[in-house]
C-alpha cells in the first residue's frame, strides 16, 4: 500500500526521536539523570568564586554555578547531600584528598565544589570505572571527568540521550554557558569515570 510521503517522513522522524530521547527509568540513576537534565532549564552564570554557605545543605546563589554545581544540585534533588558527605569523608581522612589548595583542614564552603575532591570521594565511596573511548562503557547516571585546555578540570553526567550521528551518549555539564545537554563525551581527554548512588 502506498502511503503519503509526508506521513512516512513523520513516522520516521517520530521513531528516530523516540530512540534518541527516551525517558530515563525510575531507578536511582534515572532519577539522578532527570534531575541533571532539569538543571538545563535554569539560567546560570558561570562563577566559581568562594562563598560562605550553610552547612549541611548549603548552596551558592541559584543564578550562579560551575560544572560541580550541576552535580551537587542534581544529587541533592534525589536526596544526596555531597557537601555533607564529602566534608565528613575529608574530616575522617583529610590526607586522602589533594593538597592543591594549601588547606590544612576541610572547608565545607568549597571542598565539594572542586573536581579533584569529587574524584577522590567517588573513588573511595563509589565505583571507579574504566575511562575508555568506547561509548558502550558508559551508563545512565555515570559521572565523567575531563581535563580541559589550560589544565582545567571538568565534570558531567552521562545521560540516555543520543544525538543522531553522535559519538556517544549526551552529557549534562556546565562548561561556561550554563547547564547544557551536549555531545561532548569524547571532546576532551577523560580523566575519570565513576558511578555513585549515595
Amino acid at each position: 500500500m502506498n502511503r503519503p510521503r509526508s506521513l512516512v517522513a513523520t513516522l520516521v522522524c517520530f521513531c528516530t526521536m523516540s530512540v534518541f530521547s527516551q525517558e530515563p527509568p525510575g531507578d536511582f540513576a534515572g532519577r539522578l539523570v532527570r534531575a541533571a537534565i532539569e538543571r538545563t532549564s535554569h539560567d546560570v552564570v558561570y562563577d566559581g568564586s568562594y562563598w560562605q554557605i550553610d552547612y549541611p545543605g548549603g548552596d551558592v546563589p541559584a543564578g550562579i554555578g560551575i560544572c560541580m554545581d550541576v552535580v551537587i544540585r542534581a544529587y541533592r534533588a534525589v536526596g544526596v547531600d555531597l557537601q555533607r558527605l564529602i566534608h565528613e569523608d575529608m574530616t575522617a581522612e583529610f590526607s586522602a584528598y589533594p593538597t592543591i589548595w594549601g588547606l590544612t583542614r576541610p572547608d565545607p564552603n568549597i571542598d565539594h565544589r572542586r573536581v579533584p575532591n569529587l574524584q577522590v570521594f567517588f573513588t573511595r565511596r563509589g565505583t571507579k570505572l574504566l575511562a575508555s573511548r568506547d561509548p558502550n562503557d558508559y551508563r545512565l547516571g555515570d559521572l565523567v571527568t575531563w581535563m580541559l585546555p589550560g589544565n582545567l578540570t571538568h565534570i558531567g553526567f552521562v545521560t540516555n540521550h543520543r544525538s543522531a550521528g553522535g559519538s556517544g551518549p549526551l552529557v549534562v555539564h556546565n562548561i561556561g554557558a550554563g547547564p547544557k545537554l551536549e555531545d561532548v563525551l569524547f571532546e576532551f581527554p577523560i580523566t575519570g569515570h565513576y558511578r555513585y548512588e549515595g
